[in-house]
Protein backbone atom coordinates (compact mmCIF):
# COMPACT_ATOMS: atom_id res chain seq x y z
CA UNK A 1 0.00 0.00 0.00
CA UNK A 2 1.33 3.42 -0.97
CA UNK A 3 1.96 5.73 1.97
CA UNK A 4 2.69 9.46 2.01
CA UNK A 5 5.02 11.29 4.37
CA UNK A 6 6.24 14.85 4.71
CA UNK A 7 9.91 15.08 5.68
CA UNK A 8 11.63 18.23 6.92
CA UNK A 9 15.42 17.98 7.07
CA UNK A 10 17.32 20.62 9.05
CA UNK A 11 21.02 21.37 9.41
CA UNK A 12 23.60 22.15 6.72
CA UNK A 13 21.36 20.84 3.94
CA UNK A 14 21.38 23.65 1.36
CA UNK A 15 24.32 24.22 -1.00
CA UNK A 16 25.52 20.62 -0.55
CA UNK A 17 23.64 18.99 -3.47
CA UNK A 18 21.00 17.65 -1.04
CA UNK A 19 18.13 18.02 -3.54
CA UNK A 20 20.03 16.31 -6.37
CA UNK A 21 21.14 13.44 -4.10
CA UNK A 22 17.58 13.13 -2.73
CA UNK A 23 16.19 12.73 -6.26
CA UNK A 24 18.81 10.08 -7.06
CA UNK A 25 17.93 8.12 -3.89
CA UNK A 26 14.18 8.52 -4.52
CA UNK A 27 14.56 7.24 -8.09
CA UNK A 28 16.66 4.31 -6.86
CA UNK A 29 14.02 3.33 -4.27
CA UNK A 30 10.96 4.07 -6.42
CA UNK A 31 9.83 6.99 -4.23
CA UNK A 32 7.54 9.58 -5.86
CA UNK A 33 7.07 13.21 -4.81
CA UNK A 34 9.30 16.27 -4.66
CA UNK A 35 12.11 18.01 -2.78
CA UNK A 36 12.55 21.75 -2.33
CA UNK A 37 14.67 24.20 -0.34
CA UNK A 38 12.79 26.26 2.23
CA UNK A 39 13.48 29.92 3.13
CA UNK A 40 14.49 28.93 6.68
CA UNK A 41 17.41 26.80 5.41
CA UNK A 42 15.69 23.43 5.73
CA UNK A 43 14.76 21.01 2.95
CA UNK A 44 11.13 19.90 2.50
CA UNK A 45 10.39 16.50 0.96
CA UNK A 46 6.98 15.10 0.06
CA UNK A 47 7.36 11.35 -0.51
CA UNK A 48 5.08 8.48 -1.53
CA UNK A 49 6.02 4.81 -1.76
CA UNK A 50 5.58 1.44 -0.11
CA UNK A 51 6.43 1.40 3.61
CA UNK A 52 9.73 -0.43 3.14
CA UNK A 53 10.98 2.05 0.53
CA UNK A 54 9.95 5.01 2.71
CA UNK A 55 11.77 3.48 5.69
CA UNK A 56 15.00 3.23 3.64
CA UNK A 57 14.46 6.74 2.24
CA UNK A 58 14.01 8.32 5.69
CA UNK A 59 17.05 6.41 6.94
CA UNK A 60 19.07 7.92 4.07
CA UNK A 61 17.67 11.41 4.86
CA UNK A 62 19.20 11.16 8.34
CA UNK A 63 22.67 11.33 6.77
CA UNK A 64 22.07 12.73 3.28
CA UNK A 65 24.86 13.32 0.76
CA UNK A 66 28.51 13.46 1.90
CA UNK A 67 28.75 17.26 2.41
CA UNK A 68 25.46 17.57 4.33
CA UNK A 69 25.30 17.89 8.11
CA UNK A 70 21.82 16.70 9.11
CA UNK A 71 20.76 17.91 12.56
CA UNK A 72 17.08 16.97 12.56
CA UNK A 73 14.61 14.96 10.46
CA UNK A 74 10.89 15.42 11.11
CA UNK A 75 8.53 12.88 9.53
CA UNK A 76 4.77 13.46 9.40
CA UNK A 77 2.26 11.08 7.78
CA UNK A 78 -0.07 12.68 5.24
CA UNK A 79 -2.75 11.74 2.69
CA UNK A 80 -1.44 10.13 -0.51
CA UNK A 81 -1.87 12.34 -3.57
CA UNK A 82 -0.67 10.02 -6.35
CA UNK A 83 2.62 11.59 -7.46
CA UNK A 84 3.79 10.18 -10.80
CA UNK A 85 7.51 10.86 -10.42
CA UNK A 86 10.07 12.61 -8.18
CA UNK A 87 11.07 16.15 -9.04
CA UNK A 88 13.31 18.90 -7.72
CA UNK A 89 11.33 22.08 -7.08
CA UNK A 90 13.01 25.47 -7.23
Amino acid sequence: MIQHITIIVSGKVQGVFFRVATKEKADELGVKGFVRNEANGSVLIEAEAEEDALYKFVKWCNSGPPRAVVQQVEVTPAEATGFQNFVIMR
